[in-house]
Protein backbone atom coordinates (compact mmCIF):
# COMPACT_ATOMS: atom_id res chain seq x y z
CA UNK A 1 0.00 0.00 0.00
CA UNK A 2 3.02 2.66 0.59
CA UNK A 3 4.18 2.12 -2.75
CA UNK A 4 1.23 2.92 -4.61
CA UNK A 5 1.08 6.16 -2.32
CA UNK A 6 4.16 6.84 -3.46
CA UNK A 7 3.97 6.47 -7.11
CA UNK A 8 0.97 8.18 -7.57
CA UNK A 9 3.07 11.49 -5.71
CA UNK A 10 5.99 10.71 -8.32
CA UNK A 11 3.55 11.09 -10.87
CA UNK A 12 1.56 14.13 -9.99
CA UNK A 13 5.16 15.77 -9.10
CA UNK A 14 6.64 14.84 -12.60
CA UNK A 15 3.70 16.66 -14.11
CA UNK A 16 3.77 19.80 -12.33
CA UNK A 17 7.42 20.10 -12.77
CA UNK A 18 8.12 18.42 -16.04
CA UNK A 19 11.26 16.66 -14.77
CA UNK A 20 12.32 13.60 -14.69
CA UNK A 21 12.60 11.25 -11.88
CA UNK A 22 13.28 7.72 -11.05
CA UNK A 23 12.03 5.29 -7.81
CA UNK A 24 15.71 4.01 -6.20
CA UNK A 25 15.04 0.33 -4.82
CA UNK A 26 18.23 0.86 -2.64
CA UNK A 27 17.07 4.05 -0.81
CA UNK A 28 13.07 3.54 -1.69
CA UNK A 29 12.85 6.82 -2.89
CA UNK A 30 12.52 9.14 -6.37
CA UNK A 31 15.72 10.72 -7.17
CA UNK A 32 16.18 13.70 -9.78
CA UNK A 33 17.66 11.85 -13.47
CA UNK A 34 20.88 14.11 -13.87
CA UNK A 35 22.29 14.07 -17.50
CA UNK A 36 25.86 14.29 -18.30
CA UNK A 37 27.49 17.14 -19.38
CA UNK A 38 28.69 15.07 -22.55
CA UNK A 39 25.64 13.92 -23.28
CA UNK A 40 24.21 17.28 -23.84
CA UNK A 41 26.97 18.10 -25.81
CA UNK A 42 26.09 15.27 -28.45
CA UNK A 43 23.00 16.12 -28.62
CA UNK A 44 23.50 20.01 -29.06
CA UNK A 45 25.99 18.67 -31.92
CA UNK A 46 23.58 16.57 -33.26
CA UNK A 47 21.37 19.25 -33.42
CA UNK A 48 23.53 21.19 -35.44
CA UNK A 49 24.54 18.76 -37.63
CA UNK A 50 21.46 18.30 -38.61
CA UNK A 51 20.38 21.66 -39.29
CA UNK A 52 23.77 22.38 -41.51
CA UNK A 53 22.89 19.20 -43.70
CA UNK A 54 19.16 20.24 -44.07
CA UNK A 55 20.00 23.89 -44.87
CA UNK A 56 23.10 22.47 -47.34
CA UNK A 57 20.14 20.28 -49.07
CA UNK A 58 17.71 23.41 -49.10
CA UNK A 59 20.48 25.78 -50.93
CA UNK A 60 21.67 23.13 -53.24
CA UNK A 61 17.58 22.33 -54.15
CA UNK A 62 17.56 26.40 -54.62
CA UNK A 63 20.81 27.02 -56.37
CA UNK A 64 19.87 23.84 -58.74
CA UNK A 65 16.48 24.93 -59.49
CA UNK A 66 16.14 28.37 -58.54
CA UNK A 67 18.29 31.45 -59.92
CA UNK A 68 19.00 34.72 -58.43
CA UNK A 69 18.13 37.99 -60.09
CA UNK A 70 21.72 38.20 -60.81
CA UNK A 71 22.00 34.94 -62.74
CA UNK A 72 18.57 35.52 -64.70
CA UNK A 73 19.80 38.77 -65.91
CA UNK A 74 23.16 37.16 -66.88
CA UNK A 75 21.41 34.00 -68.55
CA UNK A 76 19.09 36.48 -70.28
CA UNK A 77 22.68 38.05 -71.65
CA UNK A 78 23.64 35.01 -72.89
CA UNK A 79 20.69 33.88 -74.83
CA UNK A 80 20.38 37.49 -76.44
CA UNK A 81 24.29 36.92 -77.43
CA UNK A 82 23.59 33.36 -78.51
CA UNK A 83 20.63 34.84 -80.78
CA UNK A 84 22.45 37.96 -81.80
CA UNK A 85 25.67 36.01 -83.03
CA UNK A 86 23.20 33.02 -84.53
CA UNK A 87 22.09 36.50 -86.73
CA UNK A 88 25.41 37.64 -87.53
CA UNK A 89 26.55 34.25 -88.04
CA UNK A 90 23.65 33.93 -91.05
CA UNK A 91 24.53 37.09 -92.01
CA UNK A 92 28.38 36.44 -93.00
CA UNK A 93 27.16 33.39 -94.01
CA UNK A 94 25.39 34.74 -97.04
CA UNK A 95 28.31 37.38 -97.54
CA UNK A 96 30.43 34.16 -97.85
CA UNK A 97 28.41 32.75 -100.72
CA UNK A 98 27.95 36.03 -102.55
CA UNK A 99 32.02 36.63 -102.42
CA UNK A 100 32.01 33.00 -103.28
CA UNK A 101 30.24 33.74 -106.39
CA UNK A 102 31.76 36.53 -107.37
CA UNK A 103 35.24 34.66 -107.32
CA UNK A 104 33.73 31.79 -109.07
CA UNK A 105 32.73 33.74 -111.47
CA UNK A 106 35.96 35.96 -111.86
CA UNK A 107 37.96 32.71 -112.08
CA UNK A 108 36.35 30.66 -114.68
CA UNK A 109 34.80 33.39 -116.62
CA UNK A 110 36.54 37.00 -116.73
CA UNK A 111 39.55 35.83 -116.11
CA UNK A 112 39.51 33.01 -118.50
CA UNK A 113 38.21 35.43 -121.41
CA UNK A 114 40.94 38.09 -120.64
CA UNK A 115 43.51 35.29 -120.30
CA UNK A 116 44.87 36.02 -117.00
CA UNK A 117 45.12 33.51 -114.17
CA UNK A 118 43.16 32.21 -111.59
CA UNK A 119 43.61 34.04 -108.45
CA UNK A 120 44.77 31.51 -105.47
CA UNK A 121 42.24 30.56 -102.46
CA UNK A 122 45.17 30.46 -100.53
CA UNK A 123 45.54 34.85 -101.27
CA UNK A 124 42.04 34.97 -101.24
CA UNK A 125 41.37 34.01 -97.80
CA UNK A 126 44.30 35.43 -96.15
CA UNK A 127 44.36 32.08 -94.35
CA UNK A 128 43.08 29.05 -93.52
CA UNK A 129 39.28 29.33 -91.66
CA UNK A 130 35.96 27.66 -90.54
CA UNK A 131 32.77 28.23 -89.85
CA UNK A 132 32.05 28.46 -86.21
CA UNK A 133 29.10 25.81 -84.79
CA UNK A 134 26.64 28.12 -82.88
CA UNK A 135 27.10 25.27 -79.86
CA UNK A 136 30.35 25.39 -79.55
CA UNK A 137 30.66 28.89 -77.85
CA UNK A 138 27.59 27.71 -75.47
CA UNK A 139 30.45 27.53 -73.00
CA UNK A 140 33.04 30.14 -74.41
CA UNK A 141 33.75 33.33 -72.84
CA UNK A 142 32.04 36.59 -74.50
CA UNK A 143 35.70 37.70 -75.60
CA UNK A 144 36.58 34.42 -76.94
CA UNK A 145 33.39 34.47 -79.15
CA UNK A 146 34.04 38.08 -80.36
CA UNK A 147 37.54 36.81 -81.68
CA UNK A 148 36.05 34.29 -83.29
CA UNK A 149 33.36 36.86 -85.19
CA UNK A 150 36.43 39.41 -85.49
CA UNK A 151 38.65 36.13 -87.49
CA UNK A 152 35.80 35.87 -89.86
CA UNK A 153 35.02 38.94 -90.29
CA UNK A 154 38.66 40.15 -90.94
CA UNK A 155 38.97 37.19 -93.53
CA UNK A 156 35.94 38.48 -95.32
CA UNK A 157 37.56 41.90 -95.75
CA UNK A 158 40.60 40.46 -97.15
CA UNK A 159 38.63 38.45 -99.68
CA UNK A 160 36.38 41.41 -100.57
CA UNK A 161 39.67 43.51 -100.84
CA UNK A 162 41.31 41.45 -103.22
CA UNK A 163 38.20 40.82 -105.18
CA UNK A 164 37.87 44.55 -105.75
CA UNK A 165 42.00 44.16 -106.76
CA UNK A 166 40.87 41.67 -109.01
CA UNK A 167 38.00 43.87 -110.77
CA UNK A 168 40.34 46.58 -111.29
CA UNK A 169 43.05 44.22 -112.53
CA UNK A 170 39.85 42.69 -115.00
CA UNK A 171 38.85 46.66 -115.83
CA UNK A 172 42.26 47.44 -116.90
CA UNK A 173 42.32 44.02 -119.15
CA UNK A 174 39.10 45.32 -120.81
CA UNK A 175 40.21 48.34 -121.44
CA UNK A 176 43.58 47.07 -122.88
CA UNK A 177 41.37 44.58 -125.06
CA UNK A 178 39.43 47.23 -126.18
CA UNK A 179 42.69 49.22 -127.35
CA UNK A 180 44.23 45.74 -128.57
CA UNK A 181 41.27 45.74 -131.00
CA UNK A 182 41.30 48.57 -131.82
CA UNK A 183 45.06 48.25 -132.59
CA UNK A 184 45.51 44.84 -134.26
CA UNK A 185 45.44 45.74 -138.07
CA UNK A 186 42.05 44.23 -139.06
CA UNK A 187 41.13 45.82 -142.86
CA UNK A 188 42.42 46.15 -145.98
CA UNK A 189 45.00 49.14 -146.82
CA UNK A 190 42.69 50.68 -149.39
CA UNK A 191 39.16 50.68 -150.24
CA UNK A 192 38.61 46.85 -152.09
CA UNK A 193 35.16 45.87 -151.45
CA UNK A 194 34.97 43.87 -154.85
CA UNK A 195 38.25 42.04 -154.31
CA UNK A 196 39.51 42.95 -157.26
CA UNK A 197 42.81 45.18 -156.43
CA UNK A 198 44.58 42.39 -154.70
CA UNK A 199 47.54 41.26 -157.65
CA UNK A 200 49.75 39.26 -155.45
CA UNK A 201 49.71 37.30 -151.86
CA UNK A 202 51.79 36.23 -149.22
CA UNK A 203 54.41 33.43 -149.96
CA UNK A 204 57.02 32.74 -152.85
CA UNK A 205 56.60 34.63 -155.69
CA UNK A 206 58.11 35.33 -159.24
CA UNK A 207 60.20 38.19 -158.82
CA UNK A 208 58.95 41.30 -161.53
CA UNK A 209 62.77 42.02 -162.25
CA UNK A 210 64.88 39.28 -161.51
CA UNK A 211 62.24 37.00 -162.40
CA UNK A 212 62.94 34.13 -160.29
CA UNK A 213 61.11 32.39 -157.12
CA UNK A 214 61.32 34.67 -154.44
CA UNK A 215 59.40 35.02 -150.96
CA UNK A 216 56.89 38.08 -150.96
CA UNK A 217 56.29 39.12 -147.39
CA UNK A 218 52.98 41.20 -148.15
CA UNK A 219 50.38 41.46 -150.00
CA UNK A 220 50.25 44.15 -153.43
CA UNK A 221 47.30 45.77 -153.80
CA UNK A 222 47.29 47.39 -157.20
CA UNK A 223 44.89 50.70 -157.91
CA UNK A 224 45.28 53.92 -159.79
CA UNK A 225 48.09 56.12 -159.14
CA UNK A 226 46.48 58.44 -155.81
CA UNK A 227 43.98 55.90 -154.67
CA UNK A 228 43.88 56.96 -150.77
CA UNK A 229 45.98 54.08 -148.55
CA UNK A 230 44.66 53.50 -145.08
CA UNK A 231 45.88 52.86 -141.33
CA UNK A 232 44.97 49.38 -140.62
CA UNK A 233 44.74 49.64 -136.86
CA UNK A 234 45.62 52.19 -134.38
CA UNK A 235 49.10 53.30 -133.43
CA UNK A 236 51.97 55.42 -134.00
CA UNK A 237 54.40 56.37 -137.01
CA UNK A 238 57.40 54.92 -136.14
CA UNK A 239 59.12 55.15 -139.92
CA UNK A 240 57.90 57.63 -142.64
CA UNK A 241 60.46 57.67 -145.03
CA UNK A 242 61.69 57.10 -148.70
CA UNK A 243 64.27 53.30 -149.11
CA UNK A 244 65.46 53.33 -152.45
CA UNK A 245 66.63 49.90 -152.58
CA UNK A 246 62.82 48.43 -151.70
CA UNK A 247 60.28 50.16 -150.38
CA UNK A 248 60.06 53.10 -151.97
CA UNK A 249 58.45 55.83 -149.97
CA UNK A 250 57.01 54.30 -147.30
CA UNK A 251 55.30 53.72 -143.71
CA UNK A 252 55.18 51.62 -140.85
CA UNK A 253 53.22 51.90 -137.83
CA UNK A 254 53.56 50.25 -134.64
CA UNK A 255 49.98 49.40 -133.29
CA UNK A 256 51.36 47.87 -129.59
CA UNK A 257 50.69 44.36 -128.55
CA UNK A 258 53.81 42.71 -130.50
CA UNK A 259 51.98 44.27 -133.91
CA UNK A 260 53.67 46.56 -136.78
CA UNK A 261 52.20 47.23 -140.50
CA UNK A 262 54.28 47.98 -143.31
CA UNK A 263 52.99 50.35 -146.46
CA UNK A 264 55.40 50.54 -149.61
CA UNK A 265 55.63 52.16 -152.78
CA UNK A 266 53.43 55.34 -152.06
CA UNK A 267 53.48 58.43 -154.45
CA UNK A 268 53.30 60.80 -151.52
CA UNK A 269 53.22 60.46 -147.88
CA UNK A 270 50.88 62.04 -145.68
CA UNK A 271 51.72 60.37 -142.08
CA UNK A 272 54.75 62.24 -140.18
CA UNK A 273 57.44 60.52 -137.43
CA UNK A 274 55.40 60.13 -134.10
CA UNK A 275 52.06 60.85 -135.57
CA UNK A 276 49.22 58.96 -133.68
CA UNK A 277 46.78 57.40 -136.10
CA UNK A 278 43.46 55.92 -136.25
CA UNK A 279 42.24 52.67 -137.90
CA UNK A 280 41.16 53.95 -141.47
CA UNK A 281 42.72 57.28 -141.70
CA UNK A 282 44.93 58.42 -144.90
CA UNK A 283 48.27 57.38 -144.32
CA UNK A 284 49.30 58.63 -147.94
CA UNK A 285 48.62 57.35 -151.57
CA UNK A 286 49.23 54.76 -154.16
CA UNK A 287 52.17 55.31 -156.33
CA UNK A 288 55.10 53.38 -157.73
CA UNK A 289 58.73 54.62 -156.03
CA UNK A 290 61.35 52.21 -154.73
CA UNK A 291 61.54 48.76 -156.76
CA UNK A 292 58.13 48.68 -158.01
CA UNK A 293 56.53 47.74 -161.80
CA UNK A 294 53.61 49.20 -161.60
CA UNK A 295 50.94 51.53 -158.99
CA UNK A 296 50.30 49.46 -156.04
CA UNK A 297 50.42 49.06 -152.21
CA UNK A 298 52.83 46.78 -150.59
CA UNK A 299 51.43 45.71 -147.55
CA UNK A 300 53.04 43.84 -144.33
CA UNK A 301 51.81 42.77 -141.10
CA UNK A 302 54.71 41.85 -138.56
CA UNK A 303 53.94 40.03 -135.14
CA UNK A 304 56.73 39.97 -132.33
CA UNK A 305 59.16 41.09 -135.37
CA UNK A 306 58.25 38.05 -137.89
CA UNK A 307 56.26 38.79 -141.08
CA UNK A 308 53.09 37.28 -141.08
CA UNK A 309 50.31 36.60 -144.24
CA UNK A 310 48.48 39.68 -143.87
CA UNK A 311 45.13 37.96 -145.30
CA UNK A 312 44.34 36.08 -142.16
CA UNK A 313 43.77 39.61 -140.39
CA UNK A 314 41.05 41.02 -142.60
CA UNK A 315 38.30 40.03 -140.41
CA UNK A 316 36.62 43.55 -140.01
CA UNK A 317 36.34 43.79 -143.69
CA UNK A 318 35.79 40.39 -145.12
CA UNK A 319 32.63 38.26 -144.26
CA UNK A 320 33.34 34.51 -144.54
CA UNK A 321 32.30 33.80 -148.10
CA UNK A 322 34.99 36.94 -149.00
CA UNK A 323 37.42 35.53 -146.79
CA UNK A 324 37.52 32.05 -148.92
CA UNK A 325 37.83 34.07 -151.96
CA UNK A 326 40.28 36.40 -150.30
CA UNK A 327 41.93 33.09 -149.47
CA UNK A 328 42.05 31.62 -152.77
CA UNK A 329 42.99 34.75 -154.64
CA UNK A 330 46.12 35.57 -152.81
CA UNK A 331 46.98 31.63 -152.77
CA UNK A 332 47.82 31.79 -156.49
CA UNK A 333 51.24 31.58 -157.80
CA UNK A 334 51.54 35.02 -159.93
CA UNK A 335 54.41 37.69 -160.27
CA UNK A 336 54.80 40.11 -157.02
CA UNK A 337 54.74 43.89 -158.11
CA UNK A 338 57.72 44.48 -156.38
Amino acid sequence: MPLTINFTLHTTVLKRREKKYFYNTDTHKFEKVEIPWQARFLRVLGFLSAAAVTAIIIVAVAFRFLDSPKEKKMRNSMNSMRDDYSELQAQINALNKAVSELEARDNTIYRSVFEAAPIPDSIRYGKDYSNIDPREFAYMKPEEVMEQVKTQISVLRNRILVQQHSDDTIEHLVRSKEQMLHSIPTIQPISNKDLNHLASGFGYRIDPIYKTVKMHTGLDFAAAMGTPIYATGDGTITEANFDPGGYGNHVIINHGFGYESLYGHMVKIKARLGQHVKRGEVIGWIGSTGKSTGPHCHYEVIKNGEKINPVHYFFNDLSAAEYDRMLRISAASNQSFD
